[in-house]
């Protein structure tokens, strides 16, 4: 077998940073990890400010006794694609078993945990602050399974790309949880994968198993702002799934990922998903409607393309590019709302929705809303005002979970 190279994981890669993760932390002084065997949730995204493997670097130690890798979506190494994970053979360079936990939940996941032989799980993994990422969800499953199998849990902290702080967007209905919305917390929910622990070990553990989870959060330190975007905090950009190549990428995906729950291309198949949008029966009228609605921030670039996989594999799409132009005004959620509704008056004759396959189940756009609000909204012809109107609520953090201090809005102000 020919040993996976981390060039792969390299291509912007930058010398120094400005914040230092928990997994640096915890390379510098393994005593935040505990004494006892560990297994880590993590996968390729997994690495030091000079983007070794967190792997390699704590093994290298000595004393850190890593029993296994549990991986989630995409598999380690992030080599395939949405809805799909990898597993099996032990790792190439370290020899360690590598483990799915990959939609596993409950007592599976629980026997999957307690098997590794591990007294503690360490989870670092690269999560980019939308309610719909599923990394967070993998956390909030293996911090039950934790609780439940009387294993301790630390997260290592790293920086939210898109800025923590920044909460936006609609709740979730119980009936529209799923894998990528477990619970009620914003669609934008504004903070780090550690803070988010807090408040999963808070409030929604407790909820789900009646018992508490030991949890440890190695936080964030350094000279940079910890809640800033990537830029902010001078991280390397590790693309953290195959269809996130880009800081612009992220900044766009809370709005444009809305498209998944539509019969319109995300851009998956491309080399822009999430920034490229499109469908066979769209043309230029598409992306001339779309510019005159001047959204901040983005400048509209008609486009055609052929994705090579996913919706509309190999047909001409005609569609749309969108190019960030000046990130501190941009509204992802006002993007990705107006991408629908243009797309619906431009062609209403076209089917837009994407259904469910599986019976019973409420269609996709509301698991990624989290409510019919937005399908039924732009059907009717509302705006976004109305539309987040007559969405639920979310869950606020409570301040306790906060791990850094925040910009006060007229700080942010002054920013800019």
């Amino acid at each position: 077998m020919t040993m996976p190279s981390l060039s792969a994981t390299t291509t912007f890669a930058r010398r120094t940073a400005l914040v230092r993760t928990g997994l640096d932390r915890a390379v510098e002084d393994p005593g935040l990890l505990g004494a006892e065997p560990i297994a880590m949730v993590c996968n390729y995204t997994s690495v030091t400010a000079d983007l070794r493997r967190g792997v390699d670097a704590l093994a290298a130690l000595g004393g850190v006794d890593i029993r296994a890798i549990c991986v989630p979506e995409h598999g380690y190494w992030g080599a395939v694609q949405a809805g799909e994970s990898e597993a099996g053979a032990p790792d190439v360079r370290t020899g360690i078993p590598i483990v799915d936990t990959y939609l596993v939940e409950g007592e599976a996941l629980e026997r999957l945990l307690a098997g590794t032989g591990a007294a503690r799980i360490v989870l670092d993994l690269q999560d980019i602050g939308s309610r719909f990422y599923t990394y967070i969800w993998t956390m909030l499953d293996v911090m039950c399974a934790a609780a439940n199998a009387s294993l301790a849990v630390t997260v290592l902290d790293r920086p939210n790309p898109i800025g923590a702080g920044r909460a936006a967007g609609p709740g979730l209905l119980e009936e529209c949880a799923s894998f990528v919305g477990r619970e009620n917390v914003p669609l934008v929910h504004g903070l780090t994968i550690g803070e988010l622990a807090r408040w999963f070990a808070a409030e929604f553990v407790p909820a789900r198993t009646g018992r508490e989870v030991a949890l440890d959060v190695v936080a964030m330190d350094g000279p940079g702002d910890a809640t800033g975007d990537a830029a902010a905090t001078g991280m390397t950009w590790v693309p953290p799934s195959p269809n996130m190549p880009s800081p612009t990428t992220a900044r766009l995906y809370p709005g444009t990922c809305l498209v998944e729950g539509t019969l319109l291309s995300e851009g998956r198949g491309t080399t822009s998903p999430f920034e490229t949008v499109g469908a066979p029966w769209l043309d230029g009228r598409f992306a001339d409607a779309l510019a005159e609605r001047e959204l901040p921030g983005v400048a509209v670039r008609e486009a055609w393309f052929r994705p090579v996989f996913s919706k509309h594999a190999g047909e001409l799409c005609g569609g749309v590019q969108l190019h960030v132009t000046r990130p501190e005004d941009l509204d992802p959620l006002g993007i990705g709302f107006e991408l629908l509704a243009v797309a619906r008056r431009v062609a209403p004759d076209e089917p837009l929705w994407r259904q469910q396959s599986e019976a019973g189940r409420p269609p996709f756009a509301d698991l990624l809303w989290g409510s019919p609000a937005l399908r039924t909204g732009i059907d009717a012809g509302q705006d976004l005002a109305a539309v987040l109107a007559a969405s639920p609520e979310p869950l606020e953090p409570p301040e306790s979970v906060r791990l850094y201090p925040r910009a006060t809005p007229s700080e942010e102000a002054g920013e800019r």
